[in-house]
């Protein structure tokens, strides 16, 4: 799991780098979300914005977009809020909703391939080696774990139909064990 230093380097780098708005946004829908770099690809304007403009308290994700084949409901928190409306700030009159929401150089939507390999790129150039576009999910699945949200729930906002592949993104340290065992007594 990044520790909150490393995701301030990442963001740092990103800021210095070209399509800098275009990557933040990328990252955060990825930590903030938990969302896959194909489900974050897929989004348009129109799933993030509602009819007057305002983000959406709730994205839908349609089956068509999901790994396993199944909608689901992503729920926008506040960070995730000003992030978007942060990110539509730059973009100015290109907001339509039918557009992507991230578009490449190109001035198209990104496959899911190529956001993976710009996210890896983006983790490399922050020198967090073995961080992988898979990093900011297992993020999110971490730290609603760490946080003592039930695993149902867990389950549910990431799209997983089995416990045991929840289980698997949530990482442990020595500092979470630590704070795990410090208040035990006999």
């Amino acid at each position: 799991m990044l520790t909150e230093q490393e995701q301030k380097r990442l963001l740092a780098v990103i800021a210095q780098g070209r399509h800098a708005a275009r990557n933040r946004m990328a990252v955060m829908l990825s930590h903030l979300a938990g969302l896959r770099v194909g489900e974050i690809a897929a989004l348009t304007w129109g799933n993030v914005l509602d009819g007057n403009g305002a983000v959406r308290e709730q994205i839908r994700l349609d089956a068509e977009i999901t790994k396993g084949g199944h909608a689901r409901v992503m729920f926008v928190n506040d960070r995730l809020r000003k992030e978007i409306e942060r990110y539509r700030r730059t973009l100015g009159d290109a907001v339509k909703a039918e557009r992507p929401l991230l578009v490449t150089q190109k001035r198209t939507a990104f496959s899911p391939n190529t956001l993976c390999q710009l996210m890896g790129q983006l983790y490399r150039q922050a020198g967090l080696d073995g961080a992988t576009s898979h990093s900011g999910r297992r993020w999110f699945i971490s730290k609603l774990a760490h946080g003592g949200i039930s695993p149902k729930v867990i389950m549910a906002l990431a799209g997983h139909k089995h416990l045991s592949t929840t289980q698997r993104y949530i990482e442990v340290n020595d500092e979470l064990m630590r704070a795990a065992v410090r208040n035990i007594e006999v």
